[in-house]
């Protein structure tokens, strides 16, 4: 950290944005303490992260863009256990909640990736997407760098509890991955059991007294 100082570490976030397992939660602490030393400055390794983190958002929302919302409803529709159902409910909750999910997605871990491919997807306008990424992930940086700068020798400490939330969320994601998959299989099935069951076939009789008809059963 001291030899690449703070551009080195907006590198480094910007490879974050594209490689997940390159966690800012180790770095931007490491940034914080090495400017407690004196070998960058606070406010450069919070502003050069923060545009390291804006590059690396913008890279994968081109790659969203790139693919395009017809193209990505082409794949999902071919994939397992997925529904164009599922699809439509996706983009209009995006359509909905797509400013708060980029805003507050810059601070979730896995997600903070993830969250500008839709983005690009659906074409949210770019000067939006840069300003809320941009708010978010100060806020993020910010948060860590200052608390490495005060641990100081003691910075692993954030990477340590930052660890916790990182696996929390990574838990809740499979787990609802999990729940998902269980549910719509077992739907499956019991649509599959209710298409092979056997049907009953019913004759119409006609009466000559009764106004009604009279329907016999063929087994």
């Amino acid at each position: 950290m001291e030899s690449l100082g703070s551009p080195g570490a907006g590198l480094i976030i910007a490879l974050e944005n594209l490689f997940p397992p390159v966690p800012s939660e180790l770095v931007l602490p490491l940034a914080g303490f090495t400017a407690s030393q004196g070998s960058m400055s606070v406010l450069g390794a919070i502003l050069w992260t923060t545009l390291g983190s804006l590059v690396g958002a913008l890279a994968l929302y081109w790659v969203g863009a790139k693919l395009g919302r017809t193209r990505t409803r082409n794949l999902l529709a071919r994939a397992p256990l997925i529904k164009l159902s599922d699809v439509d409910k996706t983009e209009a909750w995006f359509a909905k909640h797509g400013t708060k999910a980029v805003f507050f997605g810059r601070m979730l871990p896995l997600f903070r990736s993830f969250i500008s491919v839709p983005a690009g997807v659906e074409r949210m306008g770019l000067g939006v997407f840069s300003a809320l990424t941009a708010l978010g992930s100060l806020v993020w940086n910010t948060a860590f760098v200052l608390a490495g700068y005060a641990l100081g020798e003691n910075w692993h400490l954030v990477e340590h509890y930052a660890g916790l939330l990182s696996r929390t969320v990574l838990l809740t994601t499979i787990l609802t991955i999990a729940v998902f998959v269980a549910v719509r299989v077992r739907n499956g099935r019991r649509e599959r059991a209710a298409a092979e069951a056997p049907t009953v076939q019913f004759a119409r009789v006609p009466t000559s007294e009764a106004a009604t008809e009279e329907f016999r059963r063929i087994d």
